[in-house]
């Protein structure tokens, strides 16, 4: 069975002949993947068959003029929406850090005139060959960032000022909101367009819970993000692709809102998280959602032994396959912490427990 048939089984919550295979990673476990494999620095895609992946992403790269200048002195680099990053080491790789919020404070005015990339300077051209380049896997536009709020909006006024900007309804808040998201949908649209039919799911993402709770009540996630979400789930119907979402933490509270809207499929699933174990979702959403992830970031693989690893990925297949519906995936990037030996056990597992019959 080719990946793109296995993956559309799986996303229609049926068994394909194994569970489909997904990979995420941080820059140091990657290359020392890669280094394991005798694979160079550069080559993503024989990783990904060495893995067993069957998922592939397409997208319109920017190509318009640069929006926004680096900050060298300061180490920061700041990218075409204008977000500010620095590189923070410790001890067993590092990782981009947020900072800076340069519209924390800002006015709708200045919201309004803070430059942006341009829907008509992304180049669709090559979207259609991606597309075929990549048939014989499940394509997927978008990824946890497309239609993200919360986070997004975050990168640039920062968390504390984005929940008061939906809890008030700071005009300064929600048109930076906005703006972007009418971005991303254009970009989205003329992605889905250029493709052709070369597209067989959209990925989309919202963190609404911590460890423990949602993020925000329900009143506020009906009233500000359950109605900016509406239109991409819209978009998705339009080209009939299923939806799968990037939901981080407690999440489950929210699924059934998603469902009514059209949701396939929900991705991150830390299983540390309230109301987010394997065997809850499982039960509680297994015969309307499909599942994607599960394995988590923060667990065995990364602080447990070999056998540690593949004891939590068997027990993770043997709770999620049954009737089908399961994607294979870690919870998030794989860290830089996470020994390469117990990566390389977690897809041996997979491939070898993950089979159906």
């Amino acid at each position: 069975m080719q990946s793109k048939e296995r993956v559309l089984i799986t996303l229609s919550r049926h068994a394909a002949d194994r569970v489909p295979i997904n990979y995420e990673a941080n820059a140091g476990i990657d290359g020392r993947l890669k280094a394991h494999f005798g694979l160079q620095p550069d080559d993503h895609e024989r990783l990904r068959a060495r893995l067993g992946v069957d998922f592939r992403g397409v997208s319109a790269p920017y190509v318009g003029p640069r929006l926004h200048a680096d900050i060298p002195e300061r180490g920061v680099i700041v990218n075409n929406w204008g977000i500010h990053k620095r590189w923070v080491t410790h001890e067993t790789g590092g990782y981009w850090d947020y900072c800076d919020f340069p519209l924390r404070d800002a006015e709708a005015d200045t919201v309004a005139a803070w430059p942006m990339p341009s829907p008509d300077q992304h180049d669709y051209s090559q979207i259609r060959a991606e597309c075929s380049r990549h048939q014989r896997y499940a394509v997927h536009v978008g990824g946890p960032g497309l239609a993200c709020i919360i986070n997004m909006a975050g990168f640039f006024r920062g968390m504390d000022q984005v929940f008061m900007d939906l809890a008030l309804g700071d005009p300064a808040g929600l048109l930076l909101i906005d703006r972007f998201l009418d971005i991303q949908f254009e970009v989205t649209r003329r992605t889905l367009e250029a493709a052709k039919g070369g597209i067989d799911f959209m990925w989309i993402g919202e963190d609404l819970g911590s460890q423990y709770a949602p993020l925000i009540s329900a009143a506020l996630f009906n009233e500000q993000i359950l109605p900016r979400h509406r239109r991409f789930f819209e978009l998705a119907k339009a080209y009939r692709l299923p939806v799968m979402m990037h939901t981080c933490g407690s999440s489950s509270w929210a699924y059934d809102a998603y469902i009514a809207m059209g949701l396939a499929a929900v991705d991150t699933l830390q299983p540390e998280a309230a109301n987010m174990s394997p065997a809850y979702l499982k039960a509680q959403f297994g015969d309307r959602l499909a599942f994607h992830g599960c394995i988590s970031t923060g667990g065995p693989v990364a602080f447990g032994s070999v056998a540690d690893t593949v004891r939590n990925c068997r027990e993770t297949l043997e709770i999620m396959m049954p009737g089908g519906g399961y994607c294979f995936a870690p919870t998030h990037a794989l860290q830089d912490n996470s020994p390469t030996a117990n990566v390389v056990a977690m897809y041996e597992t997979a491939m070898t427990g993950g089979r159906y019959g």
